[in-house]
Formats: C-alpha cells, structure tokens, sequence
C-alpha cells in the first residue's frame, strides 16, 4: 500500500470532479484578456509605430512585425487558451473537503479541507455581471483560491453550502 502512495499508483489517482463551471466563461475571459492585451500590447506597438514614424526612419518591416506579434498573441491568449482553459476547470463540493481542478499544462487540482475554510465570499465585476456570472473565492489562513464563472444563482447557493459546511466542521473540533 505504501509503496502505491510514494511510488504511484494508477489506481490510487482520483477521479477528475464532477462540475465544470458555466461555458459563458470563455467568452468572460476572451472579453477580459482582449482588453488586457489590447491596452497593454496595442499601446506598446502603437507607441512604437508613432515614435518610428515621428524621430525615427520609417522602417516598415519592424511595424509589420509589430502588428503580427500582436495578432499572434491576441490569437493564442484570445481564443485559444480560454478554450482550453474551460475544459480542464472543475470542481466539487463534498462534506470534508472542496476539490479544485485546473491548468492548461500543468493541471493542479487541489484540495482543501472544510476545516480550514475561514470564510467564503462572492465576487463579480462589471464583465462577470454583463454575464450574469460569479466567482466564489474561498479563504483559509495561507491561501486564497477561486471557483470562476459560476451563474450568479450557483455561487450564491455554492458559497452558501461550504459556509454551513465549514462551520459544521469547526464545531465539531
């Protein structure tokens, strides 16, 4: 037995959960990373294609360049990853323990016992409202992780559930 837990074991690996969080996700994130990517990058290449054309000799190869870079990453960071993104979040809820899956390359899952929970909150700016969505955020005393994109009506019920869970545990210590 021991030798399955340090050595690794196929049939010891959990079962991925149950739920995926809602498919509007990818739009919420392809919206959000756009706007990053656009302010960040397009100010970046429209910085340097105004600074080119103004003290510098217009060297059109550069700018060309410039603007491929940033439809390559609007293309990757856009469409492609959100995609991806999607298919591997996750999660369940159980009475001791909240399971958490999620990566693009490297795929995490975490688990966090219902005793550590210290409190659970629900979150949502203006691109998450426009989707009627909500993310849980889970606090303990180290960390703080997410459960993203939910609809406002199951993180509400979602946060709800491990607050009651939560506080089940700690009185039962």
């Amino acid at each position: 037995m021991l030798d399955n837990i340090f050595w690794g074991s196929r049939h010891n690996m959990r079962d991925q959960p149950a739920y995926f969080i809602d498919k509007d996700a990818v739009k919420v994130w392809r919206i959000s990373t756009g706007i990053t990517i656009f302010l960040i990058w397009g100010l970046i290449v429209g910085a340097y294609i105004t600074i080119s054309m103004m003290f510098l000799e217009i060297q059109y190869l550069y700018i060309v360049i410039a603007i491929l870079l940033l439809l390559l990453l609007l293309f990757i960071f856009v469409y492609l990853i959100p995609k991806l993104r999607y298919r591997r979040w996750r999660y369940e809820i159980f009475e001791q323990e909240i399971y958490i899956q999620r990566g693009i390359l490297i795929m995490r899952r975490t688990i966090i016992p219902m005793i550590r929970v210290q409190h659970v909150d629900t979150k949502q700016g203006p691109i998450l409202k426009r989707y009627r969505l909500a993310t849980v955020t889970i606090s303990t005393a180290a960390t703080v992780h997410e459960i993203p994109a939910l609809t406002d009506k199951d993180a509400s019920d979602l946060r709800d559930r491990i607050s009651i869970l939560a506080r089940v545990d700690e009185d039962d210590v």
